[in-house]
């Protein structure tokens, strides 16, 4: 059974999407936006800024304007700014995304990843009974599901930070999943929505 939200993490959220809220200065401002590189490698070809290597179609998200959407089977629908993100419990991760195909591995990559536990975020939005799968959407359109106990994994993120930086496009900015212990399409990039259900 899925434990409740405890008050504490339910009150630091209010507090953090009210400071975002309220007048003065947004922290967008400094922020450095990434933007693509002016040569974009082809797919599974490795990022000679990263070292990783890219898959999907980059997309640009407007950082202003970008919302991560979380509903479905939840108590609480949420829209949380890149602000509202930043300001949630942060961990740092050395982590490897495995993608294989014909059960090959076409590559490994690890790198250290910074951002919020998958787990707060849905903890957050309060799963309710009943509920049995996580699904992620990105600004491409691409999807990909997973069961709601590996979504609990403590150690899944929401990560908005590449070895200390800010993500870089090619790599999902400004938020991606990374899922350690699934198929690398589970580490969707370009976050957009995760529904419960």
């Amino acid at each position: 059974m899925i434990a409740r939200l405890p008050m504490v993490s339910a009150l630091l959220l209010l507090l953090v999407m009210s400071m975002s809220a309220c007048g003065g200065t947004s922290g967008l401002e400094s922020i450095m936006t990434p933007t693509l590189p002016a040569t974009i490698p082809d797919q599974n070809e490795v990022d000679p800024a990263t070292g990783l290597h890219v898959t999907g179609r980059p997309v640009v998200v407007d950082l202003a304007e970008y919302r991560l959407e979380v509903g479905g089977k939840v108590d609480r629908q949420l829209a949380l700014s890149y602000e509202d993100i930043l300001g949630m419990p942060k961990t740092t991760a050395t982590l490897t995304i495995v993608c294989s195909q014909a059960m090959f591995v076409v590559f490994a990559d690890t790198a250290t990843w910074s951002g919020v536990p998958l787990k707060t975020v849905l903890e957050t939005a309060g799963v309710q009974p009943g509920a049995t799968e996580v699904t992620m959407k990105a600004a491409d359109g691409f999807l990909t599901t997973i069961p709601l106990e590996v979504a609990l994994d403590p150690e899944n993120l929401l990560a908005y930070e590449l070895e200390g930086e800010p993500l870089p496009v090619l790599h999902g900015f400004p938020l991606r999943a990374v899922v350690p212990h699934r198929p690398g399409w589970n580490s969707i990039k370009w976050l957009t929505d995760i529904v419960v259900d």
